[in-house]
């Protein structure tokens, strides 16, 4: 997932998406979560952002067999990044 999301509500969406992603950059979640879950963090990002003015891409991936992930400097490893 990444946001891009007006300074008033950063906060509040950083602690939003920490609930059920992993942190990894200013604006990037990542990991794995369950539909119930996807449904609740949807519905809580609706009520804090301004639709008019902040995004919100949420990228899913229906298979990790074709998925991978390269990383060029300083990162944290998780268990469960998609």
């Amino acid at each position: 997932m990444v946001e891009d999301v007006g300074v008033k509500r950063n906060s509040k969406v950083l602690k939003t998406c920490r609930k059920y992603l992993n942190h990894v950059q200013k604006s990037v979640f990542e990991g794995e979560i369950s539909d119930k879950d996807l449904r609740k963090l949807k519905w809580e990002l609706g009520r804090v952002i301004d639709c008019e003015s902040d995004q919100i891409a949420i990228y899913t991936f229906s298979t990790l067999r074709y998925t991978s992930k390269e990383m060029i400097g300083y990162h944290v490893e998780y268990d469960n990044v998609i």
